[in-house]
């Protein structure tokens, strides 16, 4: 009987998260045309990753792992909140990103423009997936 229970245990499913992105009631708070870099680290946080160009744009980006057992964690979500910003410093887009079946799919979009401008760096974050090792997740 203990021998069947410490096998099941083995078998149920631990789901760790990682990293920040803020909910819709979150982004909700935020203004497009009005509100300020200063406003989104005020309401939301700061991101942990930002464009690479002056005034780009913020992202925020989390994702949810999946473990069994002995076997490898494996991602199963992920999502990134991507805010830009105009030259003046005012936020010009608010857009949320997921991964389905492989792609990366708008899931929400607040826009004075039809695209954003950090779209390469959104390919690398989601190009990562599955290139990420156990040992680079608990590594000191």
């Amino acid at each position: 009987m203990a021998l069947a229970l410490i096998a099941q245990a083995g078998c149920t499913p631990v789901y760790q998260n990682h990293g920040y992105v803020p909910s819709d009631e979150d982004l909700a708070l935020l203004e497009v045309g009005r509100d300020t870099r200063q406003d989104v680290a005020f309401l939301v946080g700061r991101p942990s990753s930002a464009g690479l160009l002056e005034g780009s744009g913020w992202y925020y980006v989390g994702s949810r792992w999946e473990h069994k057992g002995a076997r490898a964690p494996v991602e199963i979500d992920r999502q990134v909140v991507a805010i830009s910003f105009d030259d003046d410093g005012t936020i010009e887009n608010i857009e949320r990103f997921g991964l389905q079946d492989g792609q990366v799919v708008a899931l929400s979009r607040r826009v004075t423009d039809s695209n954003i401008k950090g779209i390469g760096l959104l390919r690398q974050i989601f190009g990562s997936l599955g290139r990420i090792s156990a040992d680079q997740l608990f590594s000191d």
